[in-house]
């Protein structure tokens, strides 16, 4: 139901970052706040499961994703291209999975002043049984969708990123 406006709000829904948005807007400026809040309704509810099933973060999953993957490591700032974050943030991180025993830092053989990061073996184990349950979420959370549908909008969304990555990386590499 509808309101007055045409909004698409009612009473007693909350809005979300697609609600402002008119129904005249353009329908690029309604895709990507409609992609926007997709992704945040997602990102919420997996944040959520990792907190409550294991007293983790969303980014230090994510940085464990990347070093499973990386069974010699990744230096720091390997860490931070791909995560998009700051080496900042990837020093803290690190810190946290260190302290308990899941990652550890040795030297680059080729740069003393930098480090490699990697799992141990108690990190893997761990990464393991977040990653069965991050992906049995992801298949819940996507699951009113049949295959055919998740496959179109998979595709869908590959044309987006061909397209759009040239003109995001120009912005994000133009002088300030």
């Amino acid at each position: 139901m509808k309101d007055s406006n045409s909004l698409g709000l009612i009473v007693g829904e909350h809005p979300d970052r697609e609600s402002w948005a008119h129904p005249d807007e353009a329908i690029n400026l309604r895709l990507w706040l409609r992609l926007a809040t997709c992704s945040t309704l997602i990102e919420n509810a997996l944040r959520g499961s990792m907190r409550a099933d294991f007293g983790t973060t969303l980014p230090r999953f994510d940085l464990m994703a990347h070093l499973s993957r990386s069974p010699r490591g990744m230096k720091m700032s390997e860490l931070s291209r791909c995560l998009m974050v700051t080496n900042g943030n990837i020093t803290g991180i690190v810190d946290q999975l260190e302290r308990d025993g899941l990652v550890e830092r040795n030297k680059a053989n080729t740069d003393r002043r930098s480090s490699v990061i990697m799992l141990t073996p108690e990190g893997r184990q761990y990464f393991r049984r977040l990653s069965e349950a991050y992906r049995a979420r992801v298949a819940e959370l996507f699951s009113p969708m049949d295959n055919e549908a998740q496959n179109d909008l998979f595709a869908l969304l590959a044309k987006l990123k061909e397209a759009i990555r040239p003109q995001c990386q120009a912005i994000n590499e133009a002088p300030r």
